[in-house]
């Protein structure tokens, strides 16, 4: 099969068969063998803008997984010479803008991975305003498709915090019309649809998690779709970072440690820090400490590397080698950045000095890992005024509601989550307003989605707290879900 648009006898759009299985090697990360195809494609076709894209996704893949400094530097100028390129391609195939709005995205995602903000809002507009011309002016091209309703999910449920992009997009968007177009897209027989179906599918599976707070609708289609989640390790990685936020975690574990070892595929030290927060979900604190004293030494970013310091002085807290824990912390004040809520509320707690409560550590731990039943036998039998502080009052209401919610004991639950609201509406820690969103969830599940609606709402209501960003998002989202917008 060729798929080939042509529209004067220099430039050209030819994602032929060299470039498709180039195409499939990268997203698979595989990314030499992908270097090796592209590079026979442009020695074949000098005039060839295919591989120019393809080179992006590579540059792409390589920032976004690794974020070193040095690669960023020799890397990101080249988005402008193919950007160059591109706009002296032929204008009238619907290649020409798609290619270009590709490219911003590709863009954009690094530029947030290097704290380029602003930079990366304009791209992200850039790419938008592209795809939106695009699908106006080739309606029936279906690739505009699965980036138009991914972008118009996304910024149906932008948080507050990020209001300054939405308004760059200058676009309203809705969470019920771009899931429909992502799925149409993944459900086609086109040719175009086909191809680009695993990349399509990466997207979708967190918009089911993240956007519609349906994380077993991701795990189906992984299983349903045979995703493969050993040769292919964007599926790979997705479907263990997925299980990890999901408290799925000998899943997780499975998944990494089952996947393709071949040195062909990107080496990157996200592995590492996956296992090491799944192991030390199951109180495997050494072995966890092992893997993430390896990431630690071996990832050159910022993204979630307090975070990582945070967990890694766990470990040797509850170890009891204070000595290792308290250097642990004083490389996370040092060490990464605050762009992420996890590492913002890392280093809150690292200048804020103490400890956690060691019982109800393990017992966030063990939830967090999908151990409830492990979990609540730690806490079995003790109450609010078992526990000396007003945080850690508050921090028991919410770690036993999290548990009876999981077990399935929505009425505990919820009268757990209250008294977490209750303790904690004045406090600064994200417990009351991540009960407020619990109750929401729970009552969205069962049908009752205006009293869902007033705990989305009380949860958007509270300020001056941890994680608010992301918080805030998922309630908006909650919220739109529960209209039907």
């Amino acid at each position: 099969m060729t798929l080939h648009f042509t529209a004067s006898a220099e430039k050209v759009y030819d994602f032929n068969n060299l470039c498709q299985q180039a195409y499939r090697e990268i997203t698979c990360l595989r990314l030499d063998n992908g270097q090796q195809l592209v590079n026979l494609a442009r020695q074949q076709n000098p005039d060839n803008l295919i591989p120019d894209i393809l080179d992006g996704y590579i540059d792409f893949f390589v920032l976004f997984f690794n974020e070193d400094p040095a690669e960023y530097k020799v890397r990101k100028p080249k988005y402008d010479e193919r950007l160059d390129r591109v706009n002296d391609g032929p204008d009238n195939t619907p290649f020409y803008k798609f290619s270009k709005s590709i490219l911003y995205l590709q863009r954009a995602s690094v530029e947030i991975k290097f704290g380029e903000r602003w930079s990366a809002g304009w791209d992200f507009r850039r790419a938008f305003l592209l795809i939106k011309d695009n699908k106006k002016k080739y309606p029936d091209f279906i690739l505009n498709d699965f980036i138009y309703g991914s972008l118009q999910v996304g910024v149906g449920t932008i948080p507050g915090g990020y209001k300054w992009l939405a308004s760059l997009f200058g676009m309203k968007g809705s969470i019920k019309q771009g899931l429909l177009v992502v799925r149409n897209f993944l459900s086609s027989n086109d040719p175009w649809a086909k191809l680009m179906f695993n990349e399509a599918s990466f997207y979708y599976c967190y918009i089911s998690n993240y956007i519609l707070n349906k994380p077993e609708d991701a795990f189906a289609y992984i299983r349903d779709k045979k995703l493969d989640v050993v040769n292919n390790h964007l599926f790979t990685f997705m479907a263990a970072n997925l299980a990890i936020n999901n408290k799925q975690t000998e899943y997780a574990r499975s998944v990494i440690t089952n996947r393709n070892m071949s040195p062909e595929y990107l080496k990157t030290s996200v592995w590492d820090m996956e296992l090491g927060f799944a192991q030390l979900n199951h109180l495997e604190t050494q072995e966890a400490a092992k893997h993430m004293e390896n990431y630690a030494a071996h990832f050159k970013g910022n993204f979630y590397v307090k975070d990582v310091y945070q967990k890694l002085s766990w470990c040797y807290y509850l170890e009891g080698n204070m000595a290792a824990a308290e250097n642990a912390r004083r490389l996370l004040l040092k060490k990464g950045n605050t762009d992420t809520d996890v590492d913002k509320k890392a280093q809150k707690d690292a200048k804020a000095g103490g400890w956690p409560n060691p019982l109800l550590l393990k017992a966030r731990l063990l939830s967090d890992g999908g151990y409830h039943r492990e979990a609540l036998n730690l806490l079995y039998g003790k109450g609010i005024n078992d526990f000396a502080t007003d945080g850690e009052k508050l921090e028991f209401a919410y770690r036993a509601a999290r548990i009876y919610d999981d077990l399935g004991y929505d009425d505990k639950a919820i009268s757990m989550y209250q008294l977490a609201m209750r303790l904690g509406k004045d406090r600064t820690e994200y417990y009351a307003a991540r009960a407020a969103l619990q109750i929401g969830f729970i009552y969205e599940k069962q049908g009752k989605k205006e009293v869902a609606i007033t705990y989305y709402q009380q949860c958007l209501d509270m300020d001056d707290h941890d994680y608010k960003d992301s918080l805030d998002q998922k309630a908006k989202a909650g919220i739109q879900r529960c209209k039907g917008e």
